[in-house]
């Protein structure tokens, strides 16, 4: 599987070590950024890019997923979810790395790198990736409404005010 990566100058060293690890599991790995520590460095663009990217991936039929991570994780998880496709979600336990893929079918999960150890983070990125996502009825349905309202400002049958 391909795995795009992106943080900022908080999750560097976490990205060097995952980089390396998912590479050892048999994964591609395309690194969005930073290359090098900048304590100012700005997150927005790398997990834009690294969202955008595995977006592109899926439409052409490349089996891809993103890990996004900064101190906290939330920002990442903003900067992504702001590219039209991309469901990403914010993951701080095992529990929540399964069920962004098993109800939200997730295609990005954003970590904080200042919240969790490497060995933390790399269980609930190893457990995001190898979990499926279940396809029930239920899931698909509101998956297709937060992809509705996403291009057209509605939902079909529910009022939005």
């Amino acid at each position: 599987m391909r795995i795009h990566i992106a943080t900022d100058h908080a999750g560097l060293e976490f990205s060097q070590f995952l980089q390396s690890h998912l590479a050892d599991n048999g994964h591609e790995v395309v690194d969005h950024g930073p290359k090098l520590y900048d304590a100012l460095d700005d997150y927005p663009a790398f997990c834009i890019n690294a969202a955008r990217a595995v977006v592109a991936d899926q439409a052409n039929g490349v089996e891809a997923l993103g890990v996004v991570f900064g101190g906290s994780g939330n920002g990442e998880q903003i900067a992504a979810n702001k590219v039209m496709g991309a469901r990403a979600a914010l993951v701080w336990n095992v529990a929540t790395a399964q069920l962004a893929r098993d109800h939200n079918n997730a295609n990005v999960i954003s970590l904080g790198a200042r919240q969790h150890t490497v060995q933390e983070a790399v269980l609930f990125i190893d457990t995001f990736i190898a979990t499926p996502f279940t396809a029930e009825e239920r899931h698909v349905r509101r998956i297709a409404q937060l992809r509705e309202y996403e291009t057209t400002g509605a939902i079909a049958g529910h009022e939005i005010n």
